[in-house]
């Protein structure tokens, strides 16, 4: 599965982004994706993860509540809704996939997107 992350770009505090994560190669069929964001430095930390059907979803605690995944598994695409984006927001966002139930441990999945920065200016 090839992975491509889109969507990032520069916002403003308080703004909205949605970010968007499109599979080929094959099927998306069985795939758990998930968000995971890093800034340098920093080890690499989970945002959101969706589960295949789209029925069990899990945000990380900094972004409970004003994000939104979900996807659209006849488009073989993942979004993340970041909405009331803060300044500690900004980091370079990848997709990521895995077969079964989602995990938040980033070296739990198999496929990665190239990532796409995110940058919230205050």
């Amino acid at each position: 599965v090839q992975l491509q992350a889109s969507g990032g770009g520069l916002a403003q505090a308080g703004g909205s982004l949605r970010l968007s994560c499109a599979a080929s190669g094959r099927t998306f069929s069985g795939y758990a994706v998930a968000w995971f964001r890093q800034v340098p430095g920093k080890e690499r930390e989970f945002v959101s993860a969706i589960t295949w059907s789209g029925g069990t979803t899990h945000y990380a605690d900094s972004v409970k509540g004003r994000s939104t995944i979900s996807r659209d598994n006849a488009k073989n695409t993942v979004y993340l809704r970041v909405s009331s984006l803060k300044p500690e927001d900004t980091a370079v966002y990848y997709c990521a996939a895995k077969v079964g139930v989602i995990y938040t441990n980033y070296t739990l999945y198999s496929y990665w997107g190239q990532g796409t920065q995110v940058t919230v200016s205050s």
